[in-house]
């Protein structure tokens, strides 16, 4: 494949995935949006393998089967309820390409460079770009290099963390180690010296301190994170690999790996200045590790809760005109979104208003609950983000929510020692009835209490959401 079918190709490309980062801001569009994402990363793979200067094609084929074969089986086994953790998983493998490919750079660099002058003439591919480069042309590969390095390997550790905190095998609360930030800093400031050293004609071994010291920084970030906010977290970690991809595509002189690269760097990181918003969170101290703090303890809930069985909460929705549901991570995990919509269908068919409140940090994704409804054929019509519906809580007959603990806790507006303290929320206790479908009394996932559960409109309807609700529509159909 000559060069300026290359470069087509990766045009073709680039137009693609813009054209899938666009559609994916609507329901209705983001399936079509996918399959164009799909077709722009099967032509650059394809422009790229087959391109000028690429050796060792049985090898590269090889490796793109076993990964497609892998993601392949992959992707059939994994639940909707486990996709965050899979995407957290899937950003640490482009932080780690990222710095293979950084160290792989470094060898070739310094095996070009070792060669006599009326060898390198005759090399091709990346080294032969090598072998032509000016003192200042290296100087800024080496610079290009080590950003790479150093934010892959941020990101890698971060989204290993992460991955193990949504899959709970890491502890969801915040955690740091004594010295909390200035270690953090410490490790930033040592990384740039290791830079000038690095710049300057340090060897290998400055490239794998600073990469030990950057494993170190995304470790430290992430645990120092609450699970309340992991939403953003991964969301911030997908801006991450987005900048390490770039950062490579300088290094290797790929202008779709650039391109592509500040594309998911930018939109991630759009996404998670306005997660920050919705949050009331400062948008600099999420990408320094350092939100969810309080400065004292957290104000004691008093009263109780007190159950409801499916017969009362028939009895409710019988008698009311307006339903709110609000989703959560526990329908997710319960799997309950089939039933959640059999539910709205019924209620909707008895001439009542139903609609779905979503809080843009519901579930443990940006879009979770969206996803769950559309793939439950849920009425794009009726799913209304927290400002277009948080006003009309006091007009509503009958809150229902789902698995739902943080993105519906007074103690955001109430308590200033609160973990998610000033974070907007929906105010779901205004409501004349709240229904609250939750396995027990524990605190759920982030480990906050929430005095919704001790409201005198809220009664509590215990159980597995998906045998719960199924249990409520049997009796609605008596």
């Amino acid at each position: 494949m000559s060069i300026g079918l290359v470069s087509a190709a990766y045009i073709a490309a680039t137009v693609l995935f813009i054209l899938s980062l666009g559609g994916l801001s609507g329901q209705e569009s983001a399936k079509r949006a996918v399959w164009y994402g799909i077709a722009g990363m099967a032509l650059a793979v394809v422009a790229t393998v087959f391109g000028p200067g690429v050796a060792g094609l049985g090898w590269i084929l090889l490796a793109v089967a076993i990964g497609a074969g892998a993601g392949y089986y992959v992707a059939g086994k994994v639940e909707m309820t486990e996709m965050p953790q899979l995407v957290a998983a899937l950003h640490s493998f482009v932080g780690l390409a990222a710095v293979f490919i950084g160290y792989n750079a470094h060898i070739e660099l310094a095996r070009v460079m070792d060669m006599p002058l009326i060898e390198r003439d005759a090399l091709q591919g990346f080294a032969g770009v090598l072998a032509h480069k000016t003192g200042v042309e290296i100087a800024i590969l080496k610079v290009e290099v080590f950003l790479g390095v150093f934010i892959g390997a941020i990101t890698f550790t971060g989204s290993v963390i992460a991955f193990g905190k949504l899959a709970g095998k890491v502890s969801s609360a915040a955690q740091k180690l004594p010295g909390g930030h200035a270690l953090n800093a410490g490790a930033a400031i040592l990384s740039l010296i290791l830079l000038i050293m690095y710049v300057n004609g340090a060897g290998f071994w400055a490239l794998l301190l600073m990469s030990l010291l950057a494993f170190f920084i995304g470790y430290h970030l992430i645990m120092g994170i609450g699970g309340a906010d992991m939403p953003v977290v991964v969301s911030m970690l997908n801006s991450y690999s987005g900048w390490a991809a770039s950062a490579i595509g300088f290094t290797l002189g790929n202008d779709l790996l650039i391109v592509t690269g500040a594309l998911v760097g930018s939109s991630g990181a759009i996404l998670s200045y306005i997660m920050c918003k919705a949050m009331n969170r400062s948008f600099i101290s999420v990408i320094l590790g350092g939100f969810g703090g309080s400065s004292g303890p957290a104000m004691e809930v008093e009263g109780e809760q007190i159950a409801i069985d499916a017969d009362g909460v028939a009895q409710a929705l019988d008698d009311a005109d307006s339903v709110v549901i609000v989703p959560g991570y526990g329908m997710a995990v319960a799997q309950a979104q089939q039933a959640v919509s059999e539910l709205t269908r019924r209620l909707r068919a008895q001439g009542k208003t139903v609609r779905f409140a979503i809080h843009p940090v519901a579930g443990r994704l940006p879009g979770h609950m969206n996803v769950l409804l559309a793939e439950a054929k849920v009425p794009y019509d009726i799913v209304l983000e927290m400002e277009e519906i948080n006003d009309d809580f006091p007009s509503t007959d009958v809150v229902i929510v789902i698995g739902s603990n943080d993105i519906v806790n007074p103690a955001a507006q109430d308590d200033p020692n609160s973990p998610i303290a000033g974070m907007p929320v929906l105010e779901v206790w205004k409501a004349k009835s709240v229904f609250v479908s939750k396995r027990g009394q524990g605190t759920g996932y982030s480990g906050i209490e929430n005095p919704l559960f001790y409201k005198e409109n809220t009664r509590m309807f215990y159980g597995d959401a998906k045998e719960s609700l199924n249990t409520l529509l049997t009796k609605m159909n008596s």
